[in-house]
């Protein structure tokens, strides 16, 4: 669960974000930078991550400030499940990144798989939407939105790692490996199994 003073600084942000992008009151606009300056101060503080790198990875907000997406896709074949090897921190996650304009939730988790295992795939069923700073995942400056979806496979392609991954490989859900916990915990692991064995659960929505 995130931090209560966290939460406070990044609805702050995003506040004043959504300020300076609708406002035409130069006075107006002084007060909403030196809030936003304000509440990047309070991440970098209550993170213990550099300012500069909170203010690059907010950038400068367009419109109305909202949550970004994630999509992960969950594949499951013969009792084990589909991980890949990120690059950036060495450690394994479910398929997926960032939604992407002009692509559905379901397309895009379908894209993601293909780019990072090379294996062709549906969407057949999203088990879970959970709000990043509710679960157990690691602090972040930035507000997700994580959609889940198990996924089925079209064909009996061998795994083929992308340029964006290091590794590609199956994993029984009682020996996973070190999980990349920014983009998946071991429960969204854990609900992919129930889901597929209860096809009648409700999914998950936060």
């Amino acid at each position: 669960m995130e931090d209560q003073w966290l939460a406070w600084a990044k609805r702050l942000s995003a506040l004043a974000d959504t300020g300076l992008h609708y406002t035409r009151d130069k006075f107006d606009r002084e007060r909403y930078e030196e809030i936003a300056e304000l509440s990047r101060t309070m991440m970098a503080t209550l993170g213990e991550i550099p300012l500069e790198r909170v203010s690059l990875t907010l950038g400068p907000a367009e419109g109305h400030v909202t949550p970004k997406i994630d999509v992960r896709g969950a594949i499951i074949d013969n009792g084990r499940i589909l991980l890949v090897k990120e690059k950036m921190d060495g450690r394994w996650t479910m398929p997926g990144g960032y939604a992407e304009v002009g692509v559905s939730a379901a397309d895009n988790t379908v894209k993601e798989v293909w780019e990072e295992a090379g294996i062709r795939v549906a969407a057949s069923r999203l088990y879970a939407i959970r709000h990043k700073a509710r679960h157990a995942y690691p602090p972040d400056v930035v507000d997700f939105y994580k959609f889940f979806f198990l996924c089925e496979r079209l064909d009996g392609a061998a795994l083929d790692p992308g340029h964006e991954v290091h590794d590609a490989a199956y994993f029984s859900p009682d020996d996973l490996p070190p999980l990349s916990e920014p983009r998946v915990i071991a429960r969204d692991i854990a609900d992919a199994f129930a889901y597929l064995a209860d096809p009648q659960r409700p999914a998950i929505i936060d």
